[in-house]
């Protein structure tokens, strides 16, 4: 059965708003002032996300949108226009990213008020909200690729927003760099596969005709591609390897860690493996491979966030985690389940960060949590949005994140390419996440309060406008998992909706639900476990795990916040000798080699000048006399011959 495509010019709108918002900001930011081009972009992105909305409600049941805007790129046969289209899988996406991003742009008004460059840090947000939309609203891998570069370069601007700071800069520069390698691979991928199918006779790169095209591969060549591919989506949602540069970003204004890791760049791969779900379903190599490093991922940044001090680090390897996570659900072809757990993620992960932020702004800029403690009497708001959204991370019932990881867990055991040991580590892995995310929790807003005096004589809570964000978040982080209810409990409307993408291959046939239910409870009871641990180590009886570590020699406790010592490693076996390479190359290769055949070229192209400068005297009797030479010569050689 054929798809239903109709097309609307709506769609254009959706990134072009936040485009003209960035273009108005570059050019009349400074004279509107600082609040005008804060409100002009919140204004962009809103208009954005109403025509989102609208979009969403015309979309045909089953069907796509789309919008041609011109032909960008053709040479006979090829062809690749500037278009658009808005399927069921986009129309999520459009909406976590307008949606979210409107809250981070509002968050952002009270959070960057007073920074000398808040039009230049608006004018960074609008640009990376239009080119996440580009991302993925694109209908051909070319032009969502230049949303890939773009989210990329928007993201090494943001991390080193404070570029004044030394550390900032060298953050940007590591996501930049970092993200090149995977892109890299990416860019590899997207060749090898325009390569192959043109063999065939198929020329594009439009993913409807790639769905119709991808059974022509060979296995092994669609194998190689989905590896390529997703080597770009290891550098660009932070998975082993090359999951070093998020951490880092943490150096950013917090409303962009929030933006970064909940709503944009890192949810880039989990969408890209899911957009292209058609070629991935052909390579089952390639997909253990990445539930593999899924799980891995998920349990590796878990064990090094239950030992962080600093209260944004600690979120950024939970990012990471829950990242994993969504790798395993692709991996066992369980892609609906996995952007679930992306949309659920964008709000609890959204409102951690926002949080952390209102901390952040009240504490007068302590990111230490242990300088805090007992700031619940301090800030109530945030308190209690950060524990709804902290439970819901947890996976404690009835909320987002109990729907969105229970149903990971159980496809991750139950579907034909899962595991034991896949669940296994993603069922320990939630026990780590309730207990690093309730260490942090009791360590900033229980105990006793650890705030030097003189910040804790100003400690406030946010104002509304930062606050009121906060309550919608940890609204969504309740009722957005709703949606994805097991069938056994109401019907899962998510899977339904998301059918006419990813098809019902991926049901899970089994006798009953008492199975199901099983592996809920296991998952509730090793989170509960998690909580407990960290009650009693960190609220009831105080760093217990620290000092079991002291008694151990200390080697447990230090493995884990020096992160297993990854950075270090990185740095000795790739940088450094990266490092006397490139300087080798420069000021020995470069002079003695390079720079040698070039002046040795122009040395040789002078003496032979030289030369030929001594034979042009200017005297007409030495000119006479070499005409007259040459043609005795040429007499004599006739003659002779």
């Amino acid at each position: 059965m054929a798809t239903l495509v109709e097309n609307s010019s709506l769609l254009r709108l959706i990134p072009l708003i936040p485009l003209l918002g960035v273009v108005l900001n570059v050019f009349l930011g400074l004279r509107l002032g600082r609040k005008k081009a804060g409100l002009l972009a919140c204004a962009a992105v809103a208009l954005s996300f109403f025509f989102s909305l609208l979009v969403v409600s015309l979309l045909p049941p089953g069907g796509i949108l789309r919008d041609s805007l011109f032909t960008w790129i053709e040479s006979d046969p090829f062809k690749a226009g500037l278009s658009f289209q808005v399927d069921a899988l986009t129309a999520v996406m459009l909406l976590v990213v307008t949606g979210i991003g409107l809250l981070i742009h509002v968050y952002s008004l009270g959070y960057m008020g007073h920074d000398e460059g808040m039009v230049r840090y608006f004018a960074y947000l609008n640009l990376f909200i239009f080119f996440m939309l580009l991302l993925v609203m694109a209908d051909n891998l070319l032009l969502l690729f230049v949303g890939w570069e773009g989210v990329g370069l928007c993201s090494y601007l943001l991390i080193g927003f404070w570029y004044q700071d030394h550390t900032n800069t060298i953050a940007g520069n590591k996501a930049f760099i970092v993200n090149r390698i995977g892109d890299f691979g990416f860019l590899l991928g997207i060749l090898l596969l325009f390569w192959e199918l043109g063999s065939q006779g198929v020329w594009t790169i439009d993913f409807l005709e790639l769905k119709d095209s991808a059974q022509k591969l060979e296995p092994m060549k669609v194998t190689l591609i989905t590896l390529l591919l997703f080597v770009g989506a290891t550098g660009k949602s932070a998975q082993i390897p090359l999951y070093v540069w998020l951490p880092d970003a943490m150096q950013g204004p917090t409303p962009v860690s929030a933006l970064i890791h909940a709503a944009t760049m890192v949810t880039a791969g989990v969408y890209m493996t899911a957009r292209l779900h058609f070629l991935f379903s052909l390579a089952p190599t390639t997909l253990a491979v990445v539930a593999t490093i899924g799980a891995l991922t998920a349990f590796f940044a878990a064990t090094i966030a239950v030992a962080q001090n600093d209260i944004k680090r600690v979120l950024a390897y939970s990012t990471v985690s829950q990242l994993g996570y969504m790798f395993l659900a692709v991996g066992v072809g369980a892609f609906s389940a996995a952007i679930f757990h992306l949309f659920t993620h964008a709000f609890f992960k959204a409102c951690l960060f926002l949080g952390a932020g209102s901390v952040i702004h009240g504490l007068e800029g302590e990111q230490d949590m242990r300088k805090m403690g007992g700031l619940k009497a301090y800030l109530p708001a945030t308190y209690w949005t950060y524990l709804i959204a902290a439970l819901t991370i947890s996976g404690a019932p009835l909320t987002a994140g109990f729907f969105s990881k229970d149903q990971i867990l159980w496809r991750a055991f139950a579907a034909p390419s899962g595991s034991v040991w896949l669940w296994l580590l993603a069922w320990i892995t939630a026990g780590l996440t309730a207990f690093y995310m309730f260490r942090q929790f009791f360590m900033v807003f229980h105990g006793k309060c650890r705030v030097e005096e003189h910040v804790r004589q100003h400690i406030h809570e946010s104002p509304r406008i930062m606050t009121a964000p906060l309550i919608l978040l940890a609204s969504g982080s309740i009722f957005a998992g709703w949606l994805g209810t097991p069938e056994f409990i109401w019907g899962n409307a998510w899977d339904h909706w998301l059918e006419p993408v990813f098809g019902i291959g991926e049901e899970i046939h089994h006798e009953g639900v008492g199975q199901e239910i099983l592996f809920m409870l296991l998952t509730l009871g090793i989170a509960g476990l998690g909580f407990l641990l960290a009650y009693y180590s960190y609220y009831h009886a105080g760093k217990v795990p620290e000092r079991l570590s002291s008694w151990a020699g200390g080697i447990p406790y230090q493995g884990l916040f020096n992160k297993y010592y990854i950075d270090e490693i990185y740095d000795f076996l790739l940088v450094r000798p990266f490092t006397v390479c490139s300087k080798w190359l420069a000021n020995i290769f470069d002079l003695a080699f390079i720079d040698g055949i070039v002046n040795g070229v122009a040395n040789s192209v002078r003496g032979m000048s030289l030369f030929w400068r001594q034979l042009q005297t200017g005297n007409v009797q030495h000119y006479l006399f070499g005409f007259l030479a040459g043609t005795l010569l040429l007499l004599g050689y006739y003659l002779y011959r």
